[in-house]
């Protein structure tokens, strides 16, 4: 007999086994990966959602926290077809429900279908169908999360050092640590700073690039972090990853949209306009750039002409759709960070102003 059930937004609901009991509900999504389920589970780009996993069997190398990308598990519910204890157990000890035993591949057709939608979990000895759908019933769009930058974002400033020359004013929009740790490895000292940091606090740092991080929900709810960029634009170098490069965009008069049903994986084929190399890269997105504004499109994804990469000579602006940092993935785009860093001899080391 089902002790869990998952209640989606088109009226269907699914019996599943719990492995981690709770109640809880979001957007439900997928990823493709096939690896790296400890980096996306402790991804923040993954808040108030629950995510499904399209590959059959997760947790078959267990779980070393060394992987882990920020400090929690992130999405409100993890879903596959099979988990294993060790996945299982560490589920249950942060307190997110899981549940196997049901057709992941109904649920990541029905996403790729219908789009990313509203589902309520309930799980454990007492779940019942009822009980996922007053789940369901409470659940809100993406967007409507107007507070999420704080819910992910880091409380107080902090510096993970490099012991280079560069400083990297970095905004925390619901970072992956490993950005952080990718331009420290380059040499970069790199200053960690709340989602919603005010412009004087940056300026005080004098920083050689301004960069703004990866993070989930709407980029049209990150306003401090959009009116930073627009503050130090042709100031200081600019640049971002995932969520940081839509606000960018936003920032230069651009404008960003939901997607239908996203890009989680890391198999997302990019194309380069100017050299036309196709790298592969790994990706964690709702939203994406629908007008650049004043920035070029310098790369776009192959399966849907999305815009992946921007920038502006004029202003110095560099940024990403997809994670260079991999983690998981494939490492075709390290080279990223080097470029971030190189923008630091187009910008200026005297101080710069708030106004």
């Amino acid at each position: 007999m089902a002790d869990a059930y998952v209640a989606l937004a088109d009226g269907r609901v699914f019996e599943a086994r719990a492995r981690a009991p709770g109640r809880t509900r979001g957007e439900l999504v997928f990823t493709t990966a096939y690896t790296g389920y400890e980096e996306s589970l402790t991804d923040p780009s993954y808040e108030e959602q629950v995510l499904t996993f399209s590959y059959p069997l997760i947790g078959n190398y267990g779980v070393r926290d060394e992987r882990f990308e920020s400090d929690r598990v992130h999405p409100n519910a993890a879903v596959a077809r099979e988990l294993t204890d060790d996945v299982a157990e560490w589920l249950e000890s942060e307190g997110v429900p899981a549940v196997d035993h049901l057709d992941t591949r109904d649920l990541v057709t029905s996403v790729r279908e219908e789009g990313a939608m509203a589902c309520g979990i309930a799980a454990g000895p007492d779940a019942t169908p009822e009980a996922a759908k007053a789940e369901l019933a409470e659940c809100v769009g993406m967007s409507d999360h107007v507070d999420i930058g704080k819910q992910v974002s880091t409380d107080e400033p902090y510096t993970v050092e490099g012991g280079g020359d560069v400083d990297v004013a970095l905004v925390d929009c619901g970072m992956k640590g490993s950005i952080a740790t990718s331009l420290a490895e380059r040499g970069a000292d790199v200053h960690v700073l709340p989602y919603d940091v005010d412009a004087d606090t940056v300026a005080e740092l004098e920083p050689d690039v301004l960069f703004v991080s990866n993070g989930p929900g709407d980029p049209a709810n990150f306003a401090a972090a959009t009116e930073l960029v627009e503050a130090f634009a042709g100031e200081v170098p600019l640049a971002g990853i995932c969520l940081g490069q839509q606000i960018v965009a936003r920032a230069f008069g651009g404008d960003t949209e939901k997607m239908a049903f996203g890009h989680r994986g890391v198999n997302q084929p990019v194309r380069d306009l100017e050299t036309g190399q196709v790298v592969m890269t790994t990706q964690n997105h709702g939203y994406s750039v629908a007008d650049p504004g004043d920035l070029e499109v310098t790369q776009v994804n192959v399966n849907d002409d999305t815009a992946e990469g921007l920038k502006s000579d004029e202003f110095s602006v560099v940024t990403r759709q997809y994670h260079p940092e991999a983690n998981p993935g494939p490492h075709d785009s390290l080279g990223f960070f080097d470029e971030v860093l190189d923008l630091a001899g187009n910008g200026s080391r005297t101080p710069v102003t708030a106004d």
